[in-house]
């Protein structure tokens, strides 16, 4: 087995594993239990490894950091654009499931 295929094997599964959490966010506009610290930081990592990618030339480390870049960056966005919309679940929550005094 050459040694690139496995390098791009592992970027493939590693990079689309932040799919299922942007889809399930983008659906839900619910994004109150992310720590916008997560993507925030592995998008660092992920810059330097793509630093380093582009110095050694190695095409799946290009690949892979680059999309994960960009699932992570758009993960972050909706972290920022969704917060009010998170904010206001939670008072519709809250008033939704607590029943009145006359109800009880």
């Amino acid at each position: 087995m050459n040694i690139t295929y496995l390098g791009f094997l592992a970027g493939t599964v590693t990079s689309i594993s932040v799919i299922p959490q942007i889809v399930k966010a983008y659906k839900s506009r619910h994004v109150r239990d992310i720590s916008i610290w997560q993507p925030v930081l592995l998008n660092l990592g992920m810059c330097l490894w793509l630093t380093y990618g582009i110095i050694i030339g190695d095409i799946p480390l290009i690949l892979a950091n680059t999309f994960s870049i960009i699932c992570n960056t758009m993960l972050i966005g909706m972290k920022l654009f969704f917060k009010e919309d998170d904010n206001r679940r939670v008072r519709d929550y809250i008033t939704e499931k607590h029943p009145t005094t006359e109800e009880i």
